[in-house]
């Protein structure tokens, strides 16, 4: 069976991983790359969006979204992690062939959902100002959407709290607000956040595999992750890097990959835990409880990783020798 999937992103150099994922697996129609800012300014993003698109043949529409946060004030791009541009030491071209659509990404998300119901996935992997002004715009979409896929947040599960604030993921400090909204709409959510995604590791060797193994591919992703590594383990103190934005896509391929638990989810959006994911779990009933009339979304809490891994080098492998 084939998902088609929007990919909303902020490419990014594990969004690039994960876009060139998305095009290589069979069982996904990626139809459009929605970009907003995060990891890259919204011009730099977009830009990097249309050269993958260039480079790699892609049929997926790709199209500029949001500059900045709904109500806070803008973070800046993670230059420190993704390089000046978002995909580290490697430039793409400034003269591209491929052009983005004119429609700003949200109604780009609502139109497209109107014309295929029940039948896209939405998978965000950036902050979630598109989704949130989607669903300002047209409240409806929550009954047209198959399902949305989120890779952001933590919930302290594995004792995974925060990425850039003691108690947030970046995606969801970089838009609060937008989350919040997104979690509490009444459509279906899986998280995969950091619970999940950093249980799983591309190795240096992992990825020295994939390029020798996956011809330019792999070569391209080996490229790419140079400036990646050199921050992890410079920063963090890692050979090797957590898979954050693929494990979104693995999701949509492969569901069993991941264990999930339900409940709403409420973000803080402001003070110092701002950008928090918290997820009442239990049963309870209480006097105060603002976690109550929201929807039960899904929070993945366990990962399979080498099926992970194994599904990904394959994935890539395969791509290329298709091309």
């Amino acid at each position: 069976m084939t998902n088609k999937i929007i990919l909303d992103t902020d490419p990014g150099i594990d969004d690039a991983m994960a876009i060139i994922f998305a095009e290589a697996h069979p069982e996904i129609e990626l139809k459009a790359i929605t970009c907003v800012y995060g990891n890259a300014t919204i011009e730099n993003g977009t830009h990097n969006a249309l050269f993958l698109k260039q480079k790699y043949g892609l049929q997926a529409d790709v199209v500029k979204g949001a500059a900045k946060p709904m109500v806070r004030p803008p973070v800046g791009a993670t230059v420190v992690v993704h390089g000046e541009s978002g995909l580290g030491d490697v430039l793409a071209p400034a003269e591209l062939s491929v052009k983005a659509d004119p429609r700003p990404a949200y109604q780009y998300i609502i139109d497209a959902l109107r014309a295929e119901p029940g039948e896209i996935t939405l998978v965000a992997v950036g902050p979630l100002t598109n989704l949130a002004l989607a669903l300002e715009a047209a409240p409806e979409i929550v009954t047209l959407v198959k399902e949305v896929v989120v890779m952001g947040g933590a919930f302290g599960v594995n004792d995974h709290r925060g990425n850039v604030t003691p108690y947030a993921e970046a995606n969801i400090h970089d838009d609060p607000h937008a989350a919040d909204i997104v979690f509490g709409a009444s459509w279906p959510v899986v998280i995969i956040g950091l619970d999940v995604t950093e249980q799983s590791f591309f190795t240096k060797d992992y990825l020295d595999r994939l390029r020798d193994d996956a011809g330019e591919v792999g070569q391209f992703i080996w490229d790419i992750s140079r400036y990646y590594l050199k921050f992890y383990s410079e920063k963090v103190g890692l050979e090797g890097c957590h898979v954050h934005d693929p494990s979104a896509i693995a999701y949509v391929i492969d569901p069993s990959l991941f264990t999930l638990r339900e409940g709403p989810v409420r973000v803080v959006t402001d003070g110092p835990a701002e950008g928090m994911t918290i997820q009442k779990f239990d049963t309870r009933k209480y006097m105060h409880d603002e976690w109550q009339s929201h929807e039960s979304q899904r929070v993945g809490v366990a990962v399979e990783d080498e099926r992970l891994l194994s599904l990904y080098c394959q994935t890539i492998i395969d791509y290329s020798q298709k091309r």
